[in-house]
């Protein structure tokens, strides 16, 4: 738990899907006018272009949060303004007690974080993975900005209750979650941090060709990667393939399943899965799957002379370059997120 006074609240954010079409097409008017004009294009062909259609744009401040979500442009408006609201509230009701600065996603590599900082996060879950690799051990309150668009699996407050979280932060007496990260360490000394989880592949869509070393167990493969998921993960993407698996066996062995059970946030393991690996003359297939236990490493060496990479929970931007002569150790790492609940 924080020791050190909180002085600081540092509110990291995201860009809203508006943000992102008006840097795309210079204005907002002009992005406007291509979303339009591309639906009424496509519909009015089909003889079913109704521009009313959807979102009532006059909807009332309080009634925002249960408006539906649709494809018309006002709708990347409103969440745009719910989303400036929530900042607003919570930037303004913070700097009554301490000190605001505001921090884009895009710099959260580069910020340096101390024991005085309280870490929010405004946006979507996310946006709390990428947040929790760089904060180190500081507390984080997660605030869901949008209730009627976001699960907010791991945003557990809101505009109305957030408060508390700060006054109980500040006082050094709150609720917390310890959420195991994964790590990946090159020989080169380099490292990268997993809230989610770590995928080693390509680049492209190609082969990933590497050696894995397991336990006491090493084979070549030729597959399309590498998914090692942490606790918090294990309902997301690595999911996904046991979902897969399922499938097919139920076809070819007619109901029989595999029983898969998520890990827990503070689970001190991992677990890995090969996606689709492929059977040659250089490759094998008997290292599928397996779990990395604290204090143990899964081992993979890069047989790939270009376009080999590793990235953490999706952000393809943020990688590690992983080519030949590259060999990385995936293990639980020693820092833990806090997550304030």
């Amino acid at each position: 738990m924080q020791k050190q006074k909180i002085e600081n609240a540092i509110i990291v954010r995201s860009k809203t899907r508006l943000e992102q079409l008006t840097e795309r097409f210079n204005t907002k008017d002009q992005a406007k006018f291509y979303i339009n004009q591309s639906q009424e294009k496509f519909y009015s062909k089909k003889g079913d272009f109704n521009k009313n259609a959807g979102l009532n744009i006059k909807i009332k401040s309080k009634q925002k949060k249960t408006q539906a979500v649709t494809n018309e442009f006002a709708d990347y408006e409103l969440e745009n303004e719910l989303f400036y609201d929530t900042i607003d509230e919570v930037q303004n009701r913070i700097s009554q007690k301490l000190k605001v600065k505001i921090l884009d996603q895009d710099y959260l590599t580069n910020y340096i974080f101390t024991a005085k900082d309280l870490v929010v996060v405004i946006g979507q879950d996310g946006l709390v993975a990428n947040t929790a690799k760089y904060v180190g051990d500081r507390p984080i309150i997660a605030i869901n900005p949008d209730e009627s668009r976001y699960d907010g699996v791991l945003l557990p407050f809101n505009s109305d209750n957030f408060m508390f979280a700060v006054d109980q932060v500040i006082s050094g007496n709150y609720n917390f979650t310890n959420v195991t990260l994964a790590e990946a360490k090159l020989n080169d000394g380099q490292r990268l941090l997993a809230f989610n989880d770590l995928f080693i592949g390509v680049s492209k869509h190609s082969s990933a060709r590497y050696q894995i070393s397991y336990a006491t167990r090493q084979e070549n493969h030729s597959s399309s990667g590498i998914i090692i998921s942490t606790g918090a993960g294990s309902t997301g993407w690595i999911s996904s393939l046991f979902n897969m698996t399922n499938g097919i066996m139920k076809e070819y062995t007619k109901g029989d399943v595999i029983d898969y059970k998520p890990l827990a946030k503070d689970a001190k393991k991992l677990i890995f899965v090969v996606r689709e690996p492929f059977v040659s003359k250089t490759s094998q297939a008997n290292i599928v799957i397996g779990e990395i236990f604290e204090g143990s490493t899964l081992i993979i060496e890069s047989l790939m002379p270009q376009d080999g990479i590793i990235f953490s929970d999706g952000i393809q931007s943020d990688f590690l370059t992983f080519n030949s002569g590259s060999i990385v150790e995936i293990g639980v790492a020693k820092e833990k997120a806090v997550l304030v609940i």
